[in-house]
């Protein structure tokens, strides 16, 4: 059966596009997991507090989900090399090691938040007022968790095998569902929080079917999903791999967690409007980071394969092509971001207070994202090449600095100063970047097509010799 995308073969840039644009939307639909439900949560009779409270469950999801990229992006690219060399039965077994792993991490982590939350929940910003409905929404997404890590996880690969528009339906499937059911528990059941859980649990469960089904049944993929003997080694490359992304989108928890808790700490009695509004403001940046995430990771099969196929032309045009299309996606988003910000936060609140927080917080926290492409496309297409070190070195410097001036800018400034570090790093990390990547990035190529050195004359006369020996006691 013919291929949709030929990794290996066809004309780059509508390759490239045919993989991003449908990777981009679909991770452009899995931030409205989230934001559906907090729009809906904003309309209850107490919305503020109520979405205060799910605001503060975001880290503790995100960390979740960044196992899924801890172990989806550390396999796939390996699966795509293998792929690359013609090796399918080397794919089958990172692919049933990857799938056994998420299981794992999934029941780990539920029972483990589900022992610790209420303190956890304090820790990362939610006050009394708002306790009760991030303990309620937090618990529901726990028991239903292992559906979103295997969904998110697995979807990678499906997108590694170049079906991109399956991989999108993985996604929609479940935000439409989502935002179906949404309304009907929270109103019409009045659940409230407990019902936007459940309407997420329920649309995960259906995400994760079908690409569960897809790798199983398609006779499309090249790589199904099989029972496979478990490997260590494999399993060590994989988590080599994906530990950039994977520490990535866990900081990205953590930022939230200091973010929120420094302005409850900072914001005096206006910390629970500091608190909503950052919700808004990151629920909005989640919708530019993202795209851009899931345009680099549309990006990684077709660097992994054809650097695994000796193409090194192709490579370098697909990284050329990655970065072109980010750009373009960013001054795009920037200028939504600077002239238009108030019409995203009224879906979400009309208080005079947090509307007028969040629409300034919007526009500083996205000054930055254009240079931030630049270090999107640098890791992620590094870590396509099987180059950890440096984009793993860029991956922390990013996120500790982030972190750090998060924490301390309010302490002196102000509770609004914790808005400005993003922008501020973004930019410097995003200039480290572009210089790194240059620097491995051609060295990287040069080094694997270096062809294998020819034995000398001294070496082919020893083997010679070997063999007459070997013939005459023959």
């Amino acid at each position: 059966m013919k291929r949709v995308n030929d990794l290996g073969n066809d004309k780059m840039f509508p390759l490239i596009l045919r993989l991003v644009i449908p990777s981009m939307l679909a991770q452009l639909v899995n931030v409205l997991y989230g934001i559906v439900d907090r729009i809906f949560i904003s309309r209850m009779a107490d919305g503020e507090l109520a979405l205060a409270g799910v605001g503060v469950c975001g880290p503790i999801v995100t960390l979740i989900t960044s196992f899924s990229f801890l172990l989806g992006l550390g396999g796939a690219p390996l699966l795509a090399m293998k792929l690359g060399e013609g090796d399918k039965s080397t794919g089958e077994k990172i692919l049933f090691n990857c799938f056994f792993a998420l299981i794992v991490v999934a029941v780990t982590l539920a029972a483990f938040f589900l022992i610790f939350k209420k303190p956890l929940l304090f820790a990362f910003g939610a006050s009394e007022d708002t306790i009760a409905y991030a303990e309620e929404y937090l618990t529901i997404y726990l028991f239903g968790s292992v559906f979103a890590l295997l969904s998110v996880g697995l979807n990678n690969f499906i997108t590694a095998q170049g079906f991109s528009k399956t991989a999108m339906g993985t996604v929609v499937i479940g935000a439409a569902i989502n935002v179906a059911l949404d309304p009907i528990f929270i109103f019409t059941f009045s659940m409230g929080t407990k019902g936007a859980a459940v309407a997420t649990v329920i649309a995960q469960f259906f995400s994760c079917a079908w690409a569960v089904a897809f790798l199983i049944l398609s006779k499309k993929a090249d790589v199904r999903l099989r029972i496979q003997r478990l490997s260590a080694k494999i399993m060590g490359r994989v988590m080599k791999l994906g530990f950039s992304p994977f520490v990535i989108i866990a900081t990205d928890s953590v930022l939230f967690i200091v973010l929120n808790s420094v302005l409850q700490r900072t914001g005096g009695a206006d910390g629970d409007v500091f608190v909503a509004a950052a919700t808004i403001v990151v629920s909005y940046m989640q919708m530019i980071t993202m795209p851009m995430g899931g345009l680099t990771m549309a990006c990684q099969p077709v660097v992994s394969f054809n650097f695994g196929a000796r193409k090194s032309q192709r490579v370098k045009r697909a990284v050329l092509d990655a970065l072109i299309v980010c750009l373009v996606f960013t001054v795009i988003m920037t200028v939504v971001s600077q002239f238009l910000p108030q019409y995203f936060v009224r879906i979400f609140s009309d208080d005079a207070a947090v509307s007028a927080v969040a629409v300034r917080g919007m526009r500083v926290y996205t000054a930055g994202i254009i240079i931030l492409s630049v270090q999107y496309v640098a890791v992620d297409l590094l870590i396509a090449l099987g180059v950890i070190g440096p984009a793993t070195f860029l991956s922390m410097f990013r996120k500790i600095a982030i972190i750090t001036l998060t924490a301390v800018l309010p302490l002196y400034l102000g509770s609004f100063a914790a808005f400005y570090a993003e922008p501020l790093i973004d930019t410097l990390s995003g200039i480290l970047a572009g210089f790194v990547f240059c620097a491995v990035f051609f060295k990287t190529l040069r080094k694997h097509d270096a062809p294998l050195a020819a034995p000398s004359a001294e070496a082919f006369k020893e083997k010679r010799d070997d063999v007459k020996k070997g013939a005459e006691k023959a």
